[in-house]
């Protein structure tokens, strides 16, 4: 089914034409959430019948646990700033358990310990900053990574920079040589992942929502004025159209590498809807609001081939090596996606977090995605998010 019937119909030329992608994404064990659901009552929860039945099937949970989680999330989401505020500079960056439903905020002293406690965050003793971890990984930033690494991010729970290194090229000597300087800059560890990363884009075929030149993408989310998806889909300039072939408008902004994300303008009888789409598969999704879910929190994705699927965030501000380039300042997820996927939604809850970019491996195997954050994309262009 290409799109909600409810939509296709009520609004023939709708803007958003994304789906939920994703599999492979580690379940949650059923003793995950008994903690969390009883921090907060379950119809609290802001969830569609769709997104409590996507949870159940990627996560491993029950009804009731996924309600649960989603609750004890958006506490996590609201008290995250305040959190931060009290460590002050002592902080070292922050995380949501789903097993205790706790934010849990790292901190280099017991003074700020007993301030971050009052806002109800939970505390771990750390010895490094993130201001620290974050000009480590900056020094990495400006390396020349070779193709055999994948990524690197800062993790407050190791309390390190990690680097992700293909598993097949760990041995090589230019993977070998780039550790050995990333050494050098200050703490980090070395992991394993099975693939390198690529981008979701794909060429033409019929009955997606948007192309331009040969290339299939999908439509991240409405803005005034337009919608932003990736950059690596379209250069500024280029034409866009939508999934019946007529015309929406044209890209206004575009980068890529170092950034990934776009924006397009709207027109020729197109306008735009606070929604992502569930393409009959789960109910359409509205959107409230850009709060940022902190690590280990529950997101969702909605792209034009394989639709939608749950996962968890898995780190922020991470470098990813395309063979195109690096892009700066992504988001990890455990939600897999496919070519064609590009451009399309993040969202945990009802608020937008990011746009498709790219990972590796697809929705029967599984495999890890990453977003570029949406605040950034709006901060970027001076766009304003259209929310419900």
């Amino acid at each position: 089914m290409r799109r909600s019937t409810t939509l296709r119909t009520a609004l023939s030329a709708v803007l958003l034409a994304g789906a939920w992608a994703g599999a492979g994404v580690p379940s949650a064990s059923a003793a995950d959430a008994p903690a969390a659901q009883s921090r907060a009552a379950a119809d609290t929860a802001p969830a569609s019948d769709g997104l409590l039945t996507a949870m159940q099937k990627d996560l491993g949970l029950t009804e009731s646990q996924a309600r649960a989680r989603l609750s004890a999330e958006k506490t996590a989401t609201a008290l995250q700033p305040k959190a931060r505020q009290a460590a002050g500079a002592s902080y070292g960056g922050s995380w949501f358990d789903p097993a205790t439903g706790d934010l849990t905020v790292a901190v280099t002293n017991d003074q700020q310990a007993a301030a971050v406690r009052a806002t109800g965050a939970a505390v771990r003793l750390v010895t490094h900053t993130e201001q620290r971890l974050d000009s480590v990984k900056a020094k990495l930033d400006k390396l020349d990574a070779p193709a055999g690494v994948s990524s690197w991010h800062v993790d407050p729970r190791a309390n390190k920079v990690v680097i992700d290194v293909v598993a097949s090229k760990r041995t090589d000597n230019d993977v070998q040589k780039f550790i050995e300087r990333a050494e050098k800059t200050g703490p980090v560890t070395v992991e394993q992942t099975a693939e390198a990363p690529r981008t979701f884009s794909a060429g033409t075929v019929g009955g997606d929502p948007y192309y331009t030149g040969n290339v299939r993408c999908s439509i991240g989310f409405s803005v005034y004025g337009g919608f932003v998806t990736a950059g690596h889909c379209g250069q500024a300039g280029a034409g866009v159209s939508g999934w019946d072939g007529s015309a929406i408008g044209n890209f206004q902004g575009s980068s890529f590498p170092g950034d990934d994300y776009a924006w397009v303008s709207v027109g020729n009888g197109w306008w735009t809807v606070p929604v992502v789409l569930g393409w009959g598969t789960v109910s359409d999704q509205l959107v409230r609001g850009s709060n940022v879910a902190p690590i280990g929190a529950s997101i969702c994705r909605s792209g034009s081939t394989s639709h939608w699927h749950c996962g968890n965030v898995l780190a922020t501000n991470e470098t990813v090596n395309y063979s195109q380039g690096a892009v700066y300042e992504m988001t990890k997820t455990s939600v897999c996606a496919e070519p064609g996927d590009s451009g399309g939604s993040f969202i945990s809850g009802d608020q937008a977090q990011g746009v498709t970019s790219g990972g590796w491996g697809d929705c029967a195997s599984g495999g890890e995605t990453w977003h570029q954050p949406i605040n950034e994309i709006l901060n970027r262009y001076g766009l304003t998010l259209h929310t419900a």
